[in-house]
């Protein structure tokens, strides 16, 4: 019987998202990110009295902070560790639509709400009656 130890985790096994998160978080340690006891998908580095946060679900991450300069050695540190897409700016992310303004960042579920209500249940929404 011959017994081999796989060097990378297979895409599709049940155990790779738990490795490849395990590498990402390697990776993000080794380039100075701290990783959220609230939330272990949120790793955070301070430098320079600025911060730099990264979240991941899935496959997607959002990087985002006060400190540029920090955000573009990371998206290059983490382009020579994964294979990875920069898609821009923030619009959608977990049923939140995101749109930015003069005024500030707005956040929403519209596209959440619609769909809700164009489900035959919610079309008729009965009265309460006041006691």
């Amino acid at each position: 019987m011959i017994v081999c130890k796989l060097q990378k985790a297979l895409y599709g096994l049940k155990q790779s998202p738990r490795a490849w998160f395990g590498r990402f978080n390697i990776a993000m340690k080794k380039f100075g990110f701290k990783q959220s006891h609230s939330d272990h998908t949120l790793f955070l580095k301070h430098r320079n009295k600025k911060v730099t946060a990264l979240i991941t679900y899935v496959d997607d991450m959002i990087i985002t902070g006060d400190d540029k300069e920090e955000i573009s050695r990371l998206q290059k540190h983490l382009a020579t560790e994964f294979e990875m897409k920069n898609l821009g700016g923030l619009k959608y992310f977990l049923g939140i639509e995101v749109a930015r303004s003069e005024q500030g960042i707005f956040l929403s579920q519209r596209k959440y709400v619609l769909d809700l209500l164009s489900e035959p249940s919610f079309r008729r929404i009965p009265r309460s009656e006041a006691y």
